[in-house]
């Protein structure tokens, strides 16, 4: 499943390589630091393997993957310096 969009980002950080790792594992390419406007995601990936490679960079479940009906599997991540991502995956 490849990230389609991200709605927004903000993200304002102490460890700035913990949390650049923290994307690349979730599938993101690092293109620079500072804003980044545009499509720059086409990778493919699953919530199951996403998050249990984050859990290597000490990413917890905020509470379970959970089945939108039959069209999104859809969890919360806590990752570095305690944010939290949002991801969603259809379900095909």
């Amino acid at each position: 499943m490849a990230i389609q969009r991200m709605d927004n980002v903000l993200i304002v950080v102490d460890d700035l390589d913990a949390v650049v790792s923290f994307f690349v594992e979730m599938g993101m390419e690092l293109e620079g630091q500072g804003p980044v406007e545009g499509r720059w995601v086409e990778r493919v990936v699953g919530i199951d393997d996403v998050v249990a490679r984050l859990r290597a960079h000490g990413a917890d479940l905020v509470g379970a993957v959970a089945q939108y009906e039959d069209v999104y599997r859809l969890c919360y991540v806590r990752g570095p310096e305690g944010i939290i991502v949002g991801l969603a995956e259809e379900v095909r």
